[in-house]
């Protein structure tokens, strides 16, 4: 595998899941605890309905990747532009908190910076958690399918990451997994 192929899809990706976290920092949401639960003083644990909450949004976004197998692989540089779907979900109930994200670009598109060649961003990315707040037991998942894809053969630049992890209630490290592949043809 090319090498440049590789650093360049981490620098992307690095920053991908910088700018999704950041973007998502930005975002204020004011949410109420129900006044009706209760703390029970023998356990610890709260007493109520789950509070629950959902940001759904599109945000536009500027991209530059570069497509290593384009331009008869020589590689070009893509400036792509248009509105990425976040819809982000969160609970907490009893003494667990869980969320899920969910980012797919929505008519993203670019131009070839040497060619002129036409590309679009498909693909979607996935997070979610679930853990507990009484102990340190905690489960994560995070799944990207970036894909830019280009007329004609030989200039789609695909990425594909998993990664996941559990910790025990006594926070272990029980479970790890972390595949990423880059492919360009």
């Amino acid at each position: 595998m090319n090498t440049k192929v590789n650093k360049t899809a981490i620098v992307f990706e690095l920053f991908l899941m910088s700018f999704l976290i950041f973007s998502n920092l930005g975002c204020k949401k004011e949410i109420g605890i129900d006044p009706n639960s209760t703390l029970s003083s023998t356990t610890n644990q709260i007493q109520s309905k789950p509070l629950t909450f959902s940001i759904n949004e599109k945000v536009d976004i500027d991209l530059f990747v570069f497509i290593p197998c384009a331009n008869g692989g020589a590689g070009e540089d893509v400036i792509l532009s248009g509105p990425l779907h976040i819809l982000s979900s969160f609970t907490i109930s009893d003494n667990m908190i869980s969320g899920k994200n969910h980012y797919q670009p929505q008519g993203i598109s670019g131009i070839g910076q040497i060619t002129g060649d036409k590309y679009q961003a498909t693909g979607i990315t996935l997070d979610q958690f679930k853990g507990s707040l009484i102990n340190g037991q905690y489960e994560t998942s995070y799944v990207n399918n970036f894909r830019i894809i280009g007329q004609g053969p030989g200039n789609n630049y695909l990425v594909h990451s998993v990664t996941h992890l559990t910790y025990n209630a006594n926070g272990e490290l029980t479970a790890f997994v972390d595949n990423f592949s880059v492919d360009c043809k």
